[in-house]
């Protein structure tokens, strides 16, 4: 497959395009349009009888027909790098860390010199630049034959370290609020790209790397079954130069730009639309890829920050009680998560790009690393858990049930829907939405700002007491 732009390339908004859809000049260009664990997950979703790419959830409807009318509208916001450990395992919901009686995490991992690193508190709020790292080797190292005892030595000591409440409290009210999904599976065991492609297409058509490709999948991507139902969808960007990342997954960015000018908009309008009750059906949200996203050099307080602002002006929105948001991370980052990943669906016939040696051997037969993930809705269920096994193309799934859409690829179309999360039956718990509290504001201190470059030793890691003895 041809290789295209770099991820650095596209995140920072270096690439031309992006400038243009900032300053609106691409209409012009373009003339087209005590916490006790829970045993570890161990069941698969792999189903005894298969179900196909293009088969519809509910075979007796018309493709495209809406169904779960109490919605009009699915909002998703797909965050990056982290582990539902790493960033989840310390609130008590869910499959979290198991505590000692001192209240800490038990977990430890090998650093390959007779030294055990064991999970620590972040003393930092930055992630640094290099490690962890969540490459298709690295990830692959970190799995240890489903042992997850490989995530130091993939990574460096920085793998170990957690976050809590007091850095992050807007997602940890989240998490004790709405529905937590406590078993939400990245796609793959590899970095961004390939798990974003899953978000939108069901497969990464092989590529097992941060690649930008000039090649579609034969099935086409959810905006393509979106736009042949007359489906409405938009994809709002957070990046001030216009940069966006995940719609162009596929294919020229200058292409895709041109094909989907009419839908993609700055965060801006998605808060006036949310405002104004004038939201589409479907509604993708991407990051600011330089400081809120939560990824490589970021303060993970202004991810925390972002996350808040979609979700009060959800809260807030004319349409709150006709609305569904679902939040995710597109991978774990390289932090250390306790589950291993269970068997998964292959998605097609297409094997991953990879040569082994050096490369580590694998498919697209298992997920990747728990991350944390959510659903916000009046009809949520409170004060819930779901252990359902998903992964990113169980937002597929939900679209597709909603719409009656056909499956993209066999990963989708026996993926778990999400509504175990939702209770259709009874009247809405949150029909009244509940306060949303503050979160912290990090460009008050700018911790981030003062210890570049960002470096695991430069940020304090790992902390005194975090290495003992094996």
């Amino acid at each position: 497959m041809e290789q295209g732009f770099s991820r650095r390339e596209l995140f920072k908004g270096s690439l031309a395009f992006g400038g243009l859809i900032g300053t609106g000049a691409l209409a012009g260009a373009c003339a087209t349009t005590p916490h006790i664990s829970k045993p570890a997950v161990t069941t698969t979703t792999v189903p005894l009888n298969l179900r196909h790419p293009g088969s519809l959830p509910n075979p007796s409807l018309a493709a495209g027909t809406p169904t779960m009318e109490q919605v009009d509208h699915i909002v998703v916001l797909m965050l990056e790098n982290r582990s539902f450990d790493s960033l989840l395992g310390m609130s008590g919901r869910g499959n979290g860390f198991t505590l000692g009686s001192n209240g800490l995490p038990t977990a430890t991992n090998p650093n390959g010199h007779g030294d055990l690193i064991k999970s620590f508190h972040s003393p930092t709020e930055c992630r640094s630049e290099s490690n962890p790292t969540q490459s298709w080797n690295d990830s692959h190292t970190a799995y240890d034959n489903g042992t997850n005892q490989g995530f130091v030595l993939a990574s460096g000591p920085s793998a170990m370290a957690y976050w809590d409440d007091t850095d992050i409290p807007f997602i940890y009210w989240l998490a004790k609020t709405f529905p937590l999904c406590d078993s939400w599976f990245c796609s793959l065991l590899g970095p961004t790209f390939p798990n974003r492609r899953y978000l939108i297409s069901g497969t990464s058509l092989g590529t097992v790397s941060d690649k930008l490709i000039n090649q579609f999948p034969p099935n086409g991507t959810i905006f393509n079954s979106l736009n042949n139902h007359n489906i409405s969808w938009m994809n709002y960007h957070a990046n001030p130069s216009g940069t966006f990342v995940t719609l162009s997954m596929y294919g020229n960015p200058l292409d895709i730009v041109s094909t989907y000018k009419s839908n993609i908009a700055p965060i801006s309008q998605f808060y006036a639309d949310v405002a104004n009750g004038t939201l589409p059906s479907f509604s993708l949200i991407d990051p600011n890829w330089s400081t809120n996203s939560e990824g490589e050099g970021q303060d993970i307080q202004f991810g925390d920050q972002f996350l808040a602002q979609v979700v009060t002006a959800i809260l807030n929105s004319p349409k709150w009680d006709r609305t569904l948001f679902v939040y995710t991370y597109d991978e774990h980052g390289g932090y250390y998560d306790h589950v291993p990943p269970p068997p998964a669906v292959k998605p097609d016939n297409i094997a991953p790009e990879i040569k082994v040696p050096p490369d580590k051997p694998g498919g697209f037969d298992r997920y990747g690393f728990r991350v944390p993930a959510g659903i916000v809705s009046p009809y949520a269920k409170g004060d819930y858990v779901s252990s359902v096994v998903y992964d990113h193309t169980s937002v597929l799934k939900l679209i597709e049930t909603k719409w009656n859409l056909p499956a993209l690829t066999y990963r989708d179309a026996n993926a778990a829907d999400l509504l175990d999360c939702l209770d259709f039956s009874a009247p809405p718990t949150f029909l009244t939405p509940p306060a949303a509290p503050t979160p912290i504001n990090p460009a008050i201190k700018a911790s981030c700002l003062n210890v570049k470059p960002y470096t695991s030793k430069a940020l304090g890691m790992p902390p005194p007491g975090a290495v003992v003895k094996a």
